[in-house]
């Protein structure tokens, strides 16, 4: 049974999740729709990105994605359907295959342009339920990705900070990604801080100059409303509070300088 992954920035108030998976169940009837996120920040791409590079290695090997975060939709920014692991990806071609792209390697890409698997007259302001939509749905139901359009070997990637900086005494990282407990997430990895003979507490790690202490196994390892850093679910050095918001103590995440020494 095909499964669709949604994700987008449409929210849950208004018609358009809705409207995506009746044109999807319309054309593919048998398909299983996930819905990953529809809270993504409004137009922001790099959210996205992270989100969809999140769970990709969740799902089952020919899942196929569909972002709809579209601050360009009606202009003439191309779609792409990428492949990576052998599952797909249908997204406007704005930078949200980024850390997809960046961390995997690519099998195919295509740009969507046959518009045979188009609903008919799209719409300027709403090609996630005209194209995306259909033309996920037509793939869900066995067309080939070769029929959407022609081979690209060009898409437009995020300039992310994918590496840390590495420092005298460590790394210094940037945050990647918050989520909704204002736990920030960094691009320091565990690879990166765990190699052979490193044991992990002997890192000290400070947020802007606050010493935050060593790397922690839980939350719960340090009192209710303090400052943790621990390695998170996505093997990525976090910054937290044991029952708070980070964000809220450190922010905005644009300035915060994440430090391992």
């Amino acid at each position: 049974m095909p499964i669709i992954a949604l994700t987008t920035d449409f929210g849950t108030r208004d018609h358009f999740v809705a409207a995506m998976k009746g044109v999807i169940l319309g054309i593919a009837p048998k398909t299983t729709i996930v819905d990953v996120s529809h809270e993504i920040k409004p137009y922001d791409v790099a959210e996205a990105a992270f989100v969809v590079w999140q769970v990709w290695n969740d799902f089952p090997q020919g899942t196929i994605h569909v972002v709809v975060v579209d601050p360009g939709v009606g202009t003439s920014r191309r779609i792409i359907l990428a492949q990576y692991d052998r599952r797909l990806i249908v997204a406007p071609d704005n930078g949200v295959i980024s850390w997809l792209h960046r961390s995997l390697r690519i099998e195919d890409m295509r740009s969507v342009e046959n518009q045979e698997y188009f609903r008919p007259n799209p719409s300027s302001t709403f090609h996630g339920r005209d194209v995306l939509a259909p033309v996920a749905a037509h793939l869900a139901a066995g067309i080939k990705p070769s029929a959407m359009g022609p081979r690209t070997d060009r898409a437009e990637v995020l300039p992310l900070p994918v590496r840390p900086a590495r420092t005298a005494g460590g790394f210094e990282g940037r945050v990647i990604h918050v989520d909704r407990f204002g736990t920030l997430i960094t691009n320091i990895t565990r690879q990166d801080l765990f190699a052979p003979a490193v044991q992990p507490r002997s890192w000290r790690v400070s947020v802007n100059n606050e010493a935050i202490g060593p790397i922690r196994d839980t939350f719960h390892d340090v009192p209710r409303q303090t400052v943790v850093a621990l390695i998170g679910s996505a093997d990525l050095l976090e910054i937290a509070v044991n029952q708070g918001s980070a964000l809220e103590r450190f922010g905005p995440a644009e300035g915060i300088r994440v430090e391992v020494r």
